[in-house]
């Protein structure tokens, strides 16, 4: 629970770049900040939620998050919506009709790009979008001008009536550093909304008069960024090289070349073109450091001005020292030391090589889910029917794909699940025409695309099982509330959907809806392999919350008799990372096969008695702790 408290005052901090974005948006003015979360952006709005005077909410996906701070732009009051990178392909319909609006309340769109992929389906460049909407693009290098640039931000929004693209990555929003605060300005307009339909209603006949506008504002954006007070150039002696760059990459440079000379770009979109030609004359080579598309470098090229980048430096990942230096080393026909580079751009599984004596090498920890997660059970059991085709979706779900469940197919993007799902269903040739087709989404992936998909399966006579797992919170990114919670983003009580009427009201027959308590095995088993036999659109919803959320009621924890362990290894086919191997042994069996057995215990700190693993063990040999006391 995110409560509002009162705000210090002024005084040196050591926070994150995302904080440092909340604390700039809310000294800006900012009245209203809206964000469906998503790492590496998630904590912006969490920490917007603690601060006064400024209204906070988890939108239900980032498109609508992007409408509400329209809104209350247009309504006259600074706005501030917050999203990671593909977060911005879900809202780029609200922003490509935005951009031709304008704004009145200053509007910021903070964009974290996930480079390196350290949480994400996929790695982009959110610089794109300042060229595809023609709005300005600011990077910040560090939490300090995070901070800053998020005022100037949404200064430079209303100066030119235009939406402004924060564009952060991963090193930004999770490194700390120190930043000094100043104090609120409140700024409005006081007379809030105007009415004037020929601006705020694009039909085709207002919007063609707002394009050329767009385009204007650009060419006077252009001018404006070649006197930018965050287009800063760092002289230098070394000027065999000189580098253009912009972000953390700025960083990279200072520590791997600092007596090289750089030209820093706060604002990257519009490029100062002129201030970089001149630039370019000053050294003997210019070089493009940008994460991670060759954006400014193509731009450059196309101006006539002779320029290096993604030829001689990487597409994926950070440009970290350890990849700047051999790669500028090379160029200047230096001797080249190999350094370690960062595991983003080939991540390898190194091979087991225990070490008891020395303890010195760890075991691989492979991503899984949390000890207790109510979709173990789910997966457990998906694992167990056969000829299916199953479609997941984004979320702590995922992870279902690995060991031990193997029991997803596909994941493509946020609510992609039904529409491949209703896909492999009317695509399916005849080697597949006896196989099952089954999707799986969280309650809040359902709420931000997948009730659509669902709408469009019914509507089509699709033959999908859906499960769908209503854990009452936004698992993967922390356990933050979402409209199945019932609760907002202060902890308080709100309304919660009912996921069995409103599957009802996208068209699902009633008798095709099952609501089952997921830790209750037997009982979950038998709705799945009956309605993947139903030629009819079903969904089964299972009803237990995340384990991260407040109200999860955990139980005293088992353990297990070790006299009755027969090594059968059914409780690891449930993946609770509580389970751990003790002893492996290899049988031969009475027919003459061999078998391996594992004998097992539990970490009752971290079991939360969900009672998962004492349904799969025969012998009966996980017990209630005797005496236990949780912590």
């Amino acid at each position: 629970m995110n409560a509002v408290n009162p705000l210090p005052k002024t005084d040196r901090r050591f926070i994150s770049g995302n904080e440092a974005v909340a604390r700039g948006a809310w000294e800006a003015g900012c009245r209203v900040a809206a964000a469906y979360p998503g790492t590496p952006s998630t904590e912006i709005l969490e920490y917007a939620s603690l601060l006064p005077e400024m209204y906070s909410e988890w939108s239900i996906n980032e498109k609508v998050s992007l409408e509400v701070a329209v809104g209350a732009s247009l309504a006259g009051s600074r706005a501030l919506c917050a999203m990671k990178h593909v977060g911005l392909n879900v809202a780029s319909d609200a922003l490509m009709t935005q951009t031709l609006i304008g704004v009145t309340g200053g509007l910021v769109i903070a964009v974290a790009d996930d480079v390196g992929l350290s949480s994400s389906q996929n790695e982009q460049d959110s610089r794109f979008w300042g060229r595809f909407a023609h709005v300005p693009v600011l990077e910040p290098a560090d939490a300090q001008e995070a901070y800053e640039q998020t005022k100037f931000a949404f200064e430079l929004s209303e100066k030119f009536s235009t939406p402004v693209i924060l564009r952060l990555t991963t090193r930004i929003c999770h490194v700390k550093g120190v930043v000094t605060p100043g104090e609120r300005v409140d700024t409005i307009h006081a007379q809030g909304f105007e009415k004037n339909p020929k601006r705020f209603v694009m039909t085709p006949a207002n919007a063609k008069h707002r394009i050329p506008l767009m385009y204007e504002r650009e060419v006077e954006l252009q001018k404006y960024s070649e006197t930018c007070q965050l287009n800063i150039l760092k002289e230098g002696d070394d000027k065999r090289v000189g580098f253009v760059t912009s972000g953390p990459a700025y960083m990279h440079i200072l520590e791997a070349y600092p007596d090289a000379p750089v030209l820093k770009l706060g604002m990257s979109y519009p490029v100062p073109m002129e201030q970089i030609r001149a630039f370019a004359s000053q050294v003997d080579q210019l070089v493009v450091a940008e994460e991670v598309e060759p954006i400014l470098e193509t731009e450059i090229k196309a101006a006539g001005i002779e320029v290096l980048g993604k030829d001689i430096l990487p597409r994926i990942g950070e440009l970290a020292p350890q990849v700047l230096r051999p790669a500028i080393g090379k160029l200047l026909g230096e001797k080249v030391v190999a350094e370690a580079t960062p595991a983003a751009v080939e991540i390898k599984i190194p091979a087991v090589k225990l070490d008891p004596p020395s303890g010195i090498n760890l075991f691989p920890r492979p991503p899984t889910m949390c000890v207790a997660c109510p979709h173990l059970g789910i997966y457990y059991c998906l694992s167990k029917i056969r000829n299916t085709s199953i479609s997941g979706d984004i979320g702590c779900y995922t992870l279902g794909a690995g060991h031990p469940w193997n029991a997803l197919d596909t994941t493509i993007s946020m609510g992609a699940s039904m529409g491949v799902a209703h896909g492999l269903d009317k695509g399916r040739v005849e080697a597949d025409e006896n196989k099952r087709v089954v999707a799986v989404i969280g309650d809040s992936t359902f709420m931000h695309m997948g009730m659509q998909g669902l709408l469009n399966i019914t509507y089509n006579r699709g033959n999908v099982t859906i499960l769908l797992l209503d854990n009452r919170a936004v698992g993967m990114t922390g356990g933050q509330y979402n409209p199945a919670s019932g609760r907002d983003i202060h902890g308080e009580e709100s309304m919660r959907v009912d996921f069995r009427k409103l599957c009802e009201a996208l068209g699902v027959k009633p008798e095709r809806i099952h609501e089952v308590n997921p830790y209750e095995l037997p009982t979950l088993f038998k709705a799945l392999r009956e309605e993947v036999k139903v030629n009819d659109t079903s969904v089964i919803i299972t009803d237990q919350p995340c384990v991260l959320v407040d109200f999860y009621g955990a139980q005293p924890a088992f353990t297990v008799d070790e006299k009755k362990c027969t090594g059968c290894k059914n409780c690891l086919d449930i993946g609770c990372p509580a389970i751990h191997v003790t002893r492996r042994e290899t049988v031969v069996k009475a027919n003459g096969k061999e078998k391996d057995l594992a004998f097992v215990n539990i970490d009752t700190g971290a079991c939360t008695g969900c009672d998962l693993c004492p349904k799969t063990c025969a012998p009966d040999a996980i017990i209630p702790m005797a005496d236990f006391v949780r912590q």
